[in-house]
């Protein structure tokens, strides 16, 4: 299905601000309400879908991730919208209450709601990176309170209806020939008011809980891939599923090794006589047995670069690996016995070369010519 681009819907640009954004939707919220075009479908569509932006938006954490990977990467997540008016109203009823003075239409709030993400970031080795790991993580969280089961009543206590609303968490008032429903200011719209409070968490329901899990990062993760582990953030509300733990890997650095993608390349050095004459080096690669044989083709030349098919990082999706590119920098020795320095002086006079302390320099070669 379709989706218009969020900064799109509500009309603002991709670096407008908290405020901007909240305006520009209280502007659509207002124009197209469902109580104020009762029947009309193309105001309801509206109405969700810049209640659906506003969400995204408003919220740190989904609006980087719809910056960067779009609606797919809100799939991702979880996130699917709106199913209806009611988690509308449920999600934003203070907000309604701040726009038009009232709140929701259905009474009551304490609806279930999703509990929030976690972030966490794991630092690995390219080695691990290249083989997977099973990582041991610890982190903090907000959890249910396992004294009351969330409730923040205490055990063996109930809590009493409102007495304001009547446990409908709306009082209604009359405006004119209107009547208009607000959020109760007793109860603050639960229709319950809790008397007794769970004497471990103090009524919250929740308690700050440290989580011990184990992470499996597969082969081919690099700096930026994100696993996200189900239901391990931090608990939801009124009975509402947990959040997710979102894990992002950043993979270091390596002394040897260079990574693109899913290829590795590296840099060797070589004898100007190997590069000449041609040779056998040994490459190390990671996995197999660490060794490569690379043969070095005679009158290589520095800066060269090798291709060992096969050899690279194993793709995260297709499982299949990339290359390793091996560079080769010849070395040129800074000095020489007296007896390399005679063979070299042979082998330039073989050449019809004369020593190069007889030979005029490049730039009288050059004003000659």
């Amino acid at each position: 299905m379709y989706k218009r681009d969020y900064y799109e819907v509500l009309g603002v640009a991709r670096d407008s601000n908290e405020e901007e954004i909240k305006r520009a939707y209280r502007k659509l919220a207002m124009q197209y309400h469902p109580d104020r075009n009762p029947g009309e479908e193309e105001a309801e569509e509206k109405f969700k879908e810049a209640s659906e932006a506003y969400e995204v938006l408003r919220d740190d954490e989904k609006r980087q991730i719809y910056d960067r990977y779009g609606h797919e990467g809100l799939a991702g997540t979880g996130f699917r919208g709106f199913s209806g008016f009611e988690d509308i109203f449920s999600s934003f009823g203070d907000i309604f209450e701040d726009f038009f003075g009232f709140g929701t239409r259905t009474g009551k709030r304490s609806r279930a709601r999703k509990g929030n993400s976690l972030r966490y970031d794991v630092e690995i080795s390219l080695e691990d990176a290249f083989h997977g790991k099973e990582k041991e993580i610890l982190f903090k969280k907000w959890g249910s309170c396992e004294s009351c089961h969330g409730s923040g009543i205490a055990p063996g206590k109930k809590p009493k209806i409102c007495a304001t609303c009547g446990g409908r968490g709306q009082v209604v008032r009359s405006q004119g020939f209107f009547q208009i429903s607000t959020t109760c200011p007793a109860c603050r719209g639960e229709g319950r008011i809790i008397t007794d409070p769970c004497l471990e968490c103090h009524g919250k329901g929740k308690l700050r809980v440290e989580r011990k899990i184990t992470v499996k990062i597969p082969p081919g993760v690099d700096t930026g891939s994100q696993l996200r582990l189900q239901g391990e953030g931090e608990s939801g509300e009124y009975g509402g599923p947990s959040g997710d733990l979102f894990v992002v890997i950043h993979v270091t650095e390596h002394e040897f090794f260079r990574r693109e993608g899913e290829h590795l390349l590296c840099e060797v050095p070589i004898s100007f006589v190997q590069a000449a004459i041609g040779s056998t080096i040994q490459i190390p690669v990671i996995g197999e047995d660490g060794i490569h044989d690379l043969e070095i083709p005679a009158g290589s030349q520095p800066g060269d670069v090798f291709t060992l098919s096969g050899l690279g990082m194993p793709g995260l999706q297709r499982g299949k690996r990339g290359d390793l590119l091996v560079r080769v920098n010849v070395k040129i020795p800074k000095k020489l016995n007296q007896r390399q320095k005679e063979l070299l002086e042979e082998f330039s006079m073989s050449e019809g070369v004369k020593a190069p302390k007889y030979e005029k320099s490049f730039w009288q070669k050059i004003k000659k010519s």
